[in-house]
């Protein structure tokens, strides 16, 4: 088995970030500004691009939480939650500016899906133990 990188790791964040800022983003040019510009209008380009989004955040948000579990989850949204609020608190980024936070959240939301779907490979370096599937089969 191959062992993760940070390479590996980086190349996960960027796709959460592709995934997230072309579903939503602040500057208006996302998926769903695209289909909320007219959502009475059923064009099939806009359904599969819906279709393959949903696709991909299936396969990311389920590797996050079997990876993580739950406690896992909940110490990640802490963790970087407590961030945001450093970030915020300390200056870093003005509170009041509802663009700069939106961006900022966004980015830790990735942050997540990130160390989701690269977790079992982290835990197996650092612990040595490999997680499974447990796939019910012909026994």
């Amino acid at each position: 088995m191959r062992s993760i990188t940070a390479q590996g790791i980086f190349v996960r964040f960027i796709i959460a970030v592709v995934l997230v800022f072309s579903t939503y983003n602040p500057e208006g040019y996302s998926y769903y500004d695209w289909f909320m510009k007219n959502p009475a209008e059923l064009d099939p380009l806009k359904i599969l691009v819906g279709i393959v989004l949903l696709i991909i955040w299936v396969i990311y948000l389920r590797a996050t939480i079997r990876s993580l579990g739950i406690i896992g989850l909940i110490l990640a949204i802490a963790f970087f939650g407590t961030l945001v609020w450093l970030i915020i608190d300390r200056g870093i980024i003005p509170a009041d500016s509802i663009r700069a936070v939106s961006y900022l959240i966004l980015i830790v939301f990735c942050a997540i899906l990130a160390t989701g779907i690269s977790w079992s490979h982290i835990r197996r370096r650092i612990s040595g133990q490999v997680d499974v599937d447990e796939i019910e089969g012909d026994h």
